[in-house]
């Protein structure tokens, strides 16, 4: 498994609380923080499965 699989996923991990955790405070720019982080670990992770699928 690729090393940006493995960061992506735990991105996508600390996007989901930072978003969660702006939603119960209220906080508009937490949330986004948190779609942006999400979004990002998504888009790595991808990367990640294409350098995998590429090493095959």
């Amino acid at each position: 498994m690729d090393k940006d699989r493995i960061i992506g996923t735990a991105k996508q991990t600390k996007g989901a609380i930072k978003e969660a955790a702006g939603k119960v405070l209220g906080d508009a720019k937490l949330t986004a923080e948190g779609k942006s982080d999400k979004i990002e670990g998504k888009i790595q992770n991808a990367v990640g499965g294409i350098k995998d699928a590429l090493k095959k």
